[in-house]
């Protein structure tokens, strides 16, 4: 008999669950669901209910960063590292490291940052340079920006918390690449604050997705900054958006296409499922580069958390791949005011 009565498919699944259990009085039925609140009336009836843990991560406080930060004993490794660019890996660690790792190393008051190439299988130091006007802060977005520019690494992750500079400094790189791909491609999960929608809007597709994609634009802007407005790098990005150099891309019409010679960027992937995100990934064809950013603790997609979401997934699935790199942005430089709210909110 029905409990909830057959109104809401919820219910319907509940009765089901109901139905099942008592025609199989020897079996263990389990409800599966990646729905919160129907896992908890199922428990309300005393009937075990499962999240769907197939596409989880285990641990996500031991997702890995992509970066550490390393005592050597030997002083003289710093120095040879800025005199020759880079050393063999058996000279500076016991173990070979997770390809395409990045290193902050210490020896007393020496310091240098490193990144190890596994196509050569030497640590090579990595030089604070400039990307279309945007200079790296700190040593993580350092490795941030080496990794987006690394023409040996197809897919790269740029994972933090908001203001650490991720969607900054993929746009940075992604424009002084300019020349070496065909178009920059942009795009973002269309997931409104909390998935609370304000209803349908006007216009053409591209009407429709500009709400969604204004954070890029103001991250364009902010570059642009960099330059007065008779500079030629200024008018250079304007000239992009012109001609569709630099092209937003609904995520919903993707699927089929095949994305040669260009850089994409896809903001917020952690609102994104390990399906979307294979999805993504697996458009991409000869000379393209594909960099995903997102903060795995902010997730405006009901039915995802930190564990299941596509970003936490693709970096824990494919960590040590020659192919791909990864940095975790911890230090906020936003503003003041955006740290004290990552970190006390």
């Amino acid at each position: 008999s029905d409990v909830f009565g057959s109104r809401k498919a919820d219910h319907r699944i509940l009765n089901t669950v109901i139905g099942l259990t008592r025609s199989e009085p020897g079996r263990r039925v389990v409800l599966v669901s990646k729905d919160i609140n129907l896992r908890l009336k199922a428990r309300a009836l005393n009937l075990p209910a499962e999240d769907y843990e197939t596409v989880k991560i285990k641990d996500v406080d031991h997702l890995d960063k992509g970066k550490s930060e390393v005592e050597l004993e030997d002083g003289s490794l710093i120095d040879r590292l800025y005199q020759e660019e880079s050393l063999p890996v058996g000279e500076m660690f016991g173990e070979r490291p997770t390809a395409n790792h990045y290193f902050i190393l210490r020896s007393g008051s020496k310091s240098a940052l490193g990144y190890f190439n596994p196509r050569t299988d030497r640590v090579e130091r990595v030089p604070k340079s400039l990307a279309y006007g945007i200079s790296p802060r700190n040593a993580e977005q350092t490795f941030a920006l080496h990794a987006v520019t690394n023409a040996e690494v197809p897919l790269v992750t740029l994972s933090g918390a908001a203001g650490t500079g991720k969607t900054l400094l993929a746009l940075a790189g992604a424009l002084e690449q300019r020349r070496l791909f065909r178009q920059i491609y942009l795009a973002r999960p269309i997931v409104p604050l909390s998935n609370r929608d304000i209803g349908f809007l006007p216009g053409d597709i591209h009407s429709k997705i500009n709400p969604f994609m204004q954070p890029l634009w103001d991250n364009l802007g902010i570059i642009k900054n960099q330059f007065e407005e008779k500079d030629r790098e200024y008018k250079k990005i304007d000239e992009l958006v012109e001609s569709e150099k630099i092209h937003i891309v609904p995520l919903a019409y993707i699927r089929g296409r095949s994305l040669s010679n260009v850089i994409f960027i896809v903001d917020e992937a952690q609102n994104l499922t390990p399906h979307e995100v294979k999805t993504i990934i697996t458009r991409a064809g000869e000379r393209t580069k594909i960099v995903l950013t997102g903060d795995i603790f902010q997730i405006d997609t009901p039915y995802l958390d930190a564990t299941s979401n596509g970003l936490s997934y693709l970096i824990d699935r494919i960590r040590g791949n020659p192919l791909y790199a990864h940095v975790n942005l911890e230090k906020g430089e936003r503003s003041e005011l955006a740290n004290l709210a990552s970190m006390m909110l």
